[in-house]
This record gives C-alpha cells, sequence and structure tokens, in this order.
C-alpha cells in the first residue's frame, strides 16, 4: 500500500480542530530555528507501538486504549501522547509520531519523526528484562540503523541535515524506580540506597546523552520525572498498605532527587560538547499541579484512571474491560488518567503546552 494511503487511512483528516490544539498550534512561533525531525527515545509515555512487534506482556494495542484517536496503535492512551503533539507544534506538517517498527511506516515516514521507545523500559538495563521490553542501548542500535536507511534514502548530506537539525524528545526513568527498584523485581534495591540507585540512573543517562551527540544529536530534551507517587496505581498500593490516603511521598520525593541531580549533570555535560544544547524538560511542578487540583483544569477525577476501577488496570488489565458494560468512563477528557499508570489524551496535551513553551519549541 502507497505511504499516503496508508497514512490517510491511519490518520483520517478531522473535520475541525478543538480549541485546545489551536492554543497549542498558537505557540508555534517560538520555534526560533527550523526543526528537521522529531526523534523520540523512552518508554511508555511517548511509545507509539515499538512493543507491539516484540514479544512482551507490556501492550496496548487493543481496545479501550486509542478509542478516541486512530484506533489501538500500542500508545497507553485514549489517543495521543506527548510528543505526537510536539510533532504538531514544532511544524512538522503531522500529528503523531510513528514507531519504529510499525511496519505501516517506511523511512520516507520516519525522515520528519519517528519513536524508538518502547513501554517498560528504563534507563537501568535490568528495568528492560522486566517485561522483555527493548532497552535504552538498543534503542540507540535502532537509531544507528534508522541514519544508516535516512542516508540510503535521501544521501548523505541531506540525511546529516535532518539529524543535525532534529529535536530529540527523551523520557525515561520512571519505571526504574516503579517497576524495578521499589517493585524488587531486581537485585538493585540490596544493590543500592535511593540516593546511590539515583546517581547510578543520572550516569547512565548521561553516558546515554553523551552517546548520542556523538551520533548527531545536538537539540536534546530530556524529560524530568513527574510525580509518580501521585499515579492512581501507587495511591492504590499506599491504601492497601495503609501508608497514605493519598499520593506516595516515597515515591515523589525520589522523583524530585533525579530530577534534580539530572539537572546538575546536563548543566555541566552541556558544557563539554560543542554544539550541544540539552534541557531538561522539568514537568514535575505542572503536572502535580494538576494532580492536586484537577478541576481547575477542567478535570473532574485525578485520583482514579478511566479505565475499569482506575486503580490498578493498565495493559492487558485494562483491555479486559473493553467489552463490559461501563468499562470505561464516557468521558476521558474529565479524567487526568486514562487507566491506573498513563494520562488522558487531554492531559498529554497540557503537558506538552508546558512543555514546548518551556523546553521543546525553544531551542535555537
Amino acid at each position: 500500500m502507497a505511504a499516503a494511503a496508508m497514512l490517510a487511512r491511519r490518520h483520517p483528516v478531522q473535520p475541525a480542530l478543538p480549541l485546545p490544539l489551536l492554543l497549542l498550534l498558537a505557540v508555534a512561533p517560538t520555534v526560533r530555528a527550523r526543526v528537521t525531525a522529531l526523534i523520540v527515545f523512552g518508554d511508555s509515555t511517548v511509545d507509539a507501538g515499538n512493543n507491539n512487534a516484540i514479544p512482551t506482556v507490556v501492550r496496548s494495542n487493543f481496545p479501550p486504549y486509542g478509542r478516541d484517536f486512530p484506533g489501538a496503535t500500542g500508545r497507553f492512551s485514549n489517543g495521543r501522547v506527548a510528543t505526537d503533539f510536539y510533532s504538531e507544534a514544532l511544524g512538522l506538517g503531522r500529528d503523531f509520531v510513528p514507531a519504529y517498527l510499525d511496519p505501516d511506516y517506511g523511512i520516507q515516514d520516519f525522515a520528519i519523526g519517528v519513536c524508538f521507545a518502547s513501554a517498560g523500559s528504563g534507563l537501568d538495563v535490568a528495568t528492560s528484562r522486566v517485561f522483555r521490553v527493548i532497552p535504552l542501548w538498543k534503542q540507540v542500535d535502532m537509531f544507528r540503523e534508522y541514519k544508516a536507511r535516512l542516508a540510503a534514502h535521501l544521501g548523505a548530506a541531506e540525511a546529516h541535515a535532518v539529524v543535525a537539525g532534529a529535536v530529540y524528545a527523551v523520557s525515561i526513568g520512571t519505571n526504574d524506580f516503579i517497576e524495578n527498584y521499589y517493585a524488587l523485581t531486581t537485585t538493585r534495591f540490596l544493590e543500592f540506597t535511593v540516593p546511590e540507585y539515583t546517581e547510578y540512573l543520572v550516569g547512565l543517562a548521561r553516558a546515554f546523552l553523551a552517546e548520542l551527540y556523538g551520533l548527531g544529536a545536538r537539540r536534546i530534551g530530556f524529560t524530568g520525572l513527574a510525580a509518580m507517587g501521585c499515579l492512581p496505581l501507587e495511591r492504590a498500593r499506599a491504601r492497601a498498605l495503609g501508608t497514605s490516603g493519598g499520593c506516595d511521598e516515597r515515591y515523589n520525593a525520589a522523583a524530585r532527587a533525579f530530577n534534580a541531580a539530572l539537572a546538575g549533570m546536563v548543566a555541566e555535560l552541556g558544557g563539554e560538547l560543542p554544539g550541544a544544547e540539552i534541557r531538561v524538560a522539568e514537568v514535575y511542578d505542572f503536572f502535580e499541579g494538576v494532580v492536586r487540583d484537577p478541576a481547575r483544569h477542567g478535570f473532574a477525577r485525578a485520583d482514579v484512571g478511566c479505565c475499569g476501577t482506575g486503580t490498578y488496570e493498565t495493559g492487558y488489565t485494562c483491555g479486559a474491560w473493553a467489552a463490559a458494560p461501563g468499562g470505561t468512563c464516557p468521558d476521558a477528557d474529565r479524567y487526568v488518567f486514562w487507566d491506573a499508570v498513563h494520562p488522558t489524551e487531554r492531559a498529554s496535551r497540557l503537558v506538552a503546552e508546558h512543555l514546548i513553551n518551556t523546553t521543546f519549541g525553544r531551542f535555537e
């Protein structure tokens, strides 16, 4: 099937743009230099469907995921994720970023944007082994392959220009804590204290960023951790343990400490790499504000997700509610979270607006 026809089938033209999207597009003038592509690394917060192609239980390519956008693409949302909105706001002419392992797309599609992220992945390779997903080092290997394919498609000079002019979005690190360290699924909790593990993760982030730079990346935004103790799943766990009636502050403290260490590392590394513009996309305070005062942002619920009971469902457990009466809430826009871990499309849109204004739209 021709690429244009495939894109039209998967992503039909919408008849009108909703007001929030018009507001998002209105911030496009903050983009100060031409962006050639958006290249994405990370976990389920930005995975566009790469896990569909690997043998893992961490998937979302089935209803009710995707019910409000193009169908169940493998995004952990009722619709799009934040990086899809970045693509639109950066003027790339497309309102989504395709997954590199999606067979419906080819190098001509990836030339303006591509996602290498894998749900369940982390900075720590041990995290990716928990559910057998694509580790960060493999995502970098996929990027190397992409560069070779891009050079064959566009020619070496133009491919180099695309890589150098791209914006790189990185969103990873939450799983290292909630699926690995605190979940006791590996031996990391025996090997490190929380501060030591944070230092270890930030060291891995530094090595990753330096490697990306060596491969031609210059404009990189690394999204800090959100208030992961306020995820519905973590709230439910805290209630079950009788330790909290709200957000789990142990998790939130770990997120804040990681973000502080990440900011320090990025400031130092950026000064060592000529021509590099590496930024931390700071999301903690903004998203915590949404979660703690959802009504102020037009939401009705932030304590549970839209899917099922909203307290533990994600992936296949959310899918089990697809055909059940009342299996998902009728209006996901009234919920901050779609399932027990991942935000709704509307919440992702708000995050994208914030980060375009503060980070991804401000690269020189």
